[in-house]
């Protein structure tokens, strides 16, 4: 298939499909003249890249996952260890962010206060 079709059925553009190929993401697809042509391999790895965007994953992240695997299917246990490093990496950003809410809403207790301090006391 073409580049347009490929980029239809993984949900993407075709200038993300040339990206990543740039970039060494996307392996460079056999050509067909002056056309690339994708196999269904293709349209899966783009579909892959482009659920991990969605959920966090930096391009220089998926390239260091997919870089030791060209050509071949990804192993599970190469999948799932960068899953759980970006899980933990989340969990502590949540907590993180946790802690400036709970300081933010500490901080704007303080500030009414001192501000109006009949209402803080009623």
């Amino acid at each position: 298939m073409y580049i347009g079709k490929a980029a239809q059925l993984a949900g993407t553009t075709i200038k993300c499909i040339r990206h990543y190929e740039d970039i060494g993401l996307l392996p460079s697809p056999q050509r067909l003249g002056n056309y690339r042509v994708y196999t269904q391999d293709s349209v899966e790895l783009l579909k892959f890249i482009k659920c991990a965007q969605q959920l966090g994953f930096k391009l220089k992240e998926m390239l260091a996952i997919v870089e030791s695997h060209r050509g071949q299917p990804l192993p599970w246990e190469v999948v799932s260890h960068a899953i759980e490093v970006k899980k933990s990496a989340v969990a502590n950003q949540i907590k993180t962010l946790q802690k400036v809410h709970a300081g933010l809403v500490e901080f704007e207790a303080q500030y009414k206060s001192a501000c109006d301090p009949v209402a803080a006391g009623s």
